[in-house]
C-alpha cells in the first residue's frame, strides 16, 4: 500500500470548506507538517494541498486547496485521510502497525497465515492471522513473537500451549 491512514473526515467545518478529521494517528502534529493528503473513501481516491492544520482535542481542522465551501466540504464526510508511505517518520525501535499487516506468519516452518490486523486490546496488542488453519489471535508478547522481518515481509513465532487445536 501506497498511503497510510492518519484521519477520517467527520464533517465539513465552517463555511469555507475546512474538514474537521477524527485523527487516527498517535501523532496529530503530524497533520501540521505535511503539505498533501489524499481524501479516500475506497472507490475515489483525490490528491490535495494542504493550505492549513490546527490541532484541537480530539479533532483536527485540514484547509486544503480545492475544498473552497461546506458543500465541498460535505462530499468528503466519512471519508478516509492518508498520507504517502515515505510521509512517516521511522520510528526509533518497533514498527507501524500498517508495516505489520501484511507479514506472512509462521511456526518453525509451519505457515499459520497472513497477519490482517492488529488490535490493541489495552495490555498487549493482539495479531489478527487469517490462514489455512482458520483465524488465529497471536498475544504480540516477545515469548510469542520470536522474528519480525518487515522487508522480508515474515513474522516468526511460537504459540503458547492451547492458542490452537494441533491437528496439523
Amino acid at each position: 500500500m501506497d498511503e497510510v491512514l492518519v484521519g477520517v473526515v467527520v464533517k465539513p467545518h465552517g463555511v469555507k470548506g475546512e474538514l474537521k478529521i477524527y485523527p487516527q494517528t498517535h501523532d496529530p502534529m503530524r497533520f501540521k507538517r505535511l503539505r498533501e493528503v489524499v481524501l479516500t473513501d475506497g472507490a475515489a481516491k483525490y490528491r490535495f494541498a494542504v493550505k492549513r492544520a490546527s490541532v484541537q482535542p480530539g479533532f483536527v481542522y485540514l484547509a486544503l486547496d480545492g475544498i473552497e465551501s461546506m458543500d465541498e466540504g460535505e462530499k468528503y464526510r466519512g471519508w478516509e485521510v492518508r498520507i504517502d508511505r515515505s510521509e512517516v517518520p521511522p520510528l526509533q525501535e518497533g514498527w507501524y502497525y500498517f508495516e505489520l499487516e501484511g507479514l506472512q506468519v509462521y511456526e518453525r516452518e509451519r505457515f499459520l497465515g497472513t497477519l490482517t490486523k492488529v488490535l490493541e486490546t489495552g495490555a498487549n496488542d493482539v495479531y489478527l492471522v487469517n490462514g489455512p488453519l482458520g483465524e488465529i489471535c497471536v498475544p504480540a508478547l516477545k515469548r510469542v513473537v520470536k522474528k519480525v522481518d518487515v522487508p522480508g515481509r515474515r513474522m516468526e513465532v511460537e504459540l503458547p500451549p492451547g492458542l490452537m487445536d494441533d491437528e496439523s
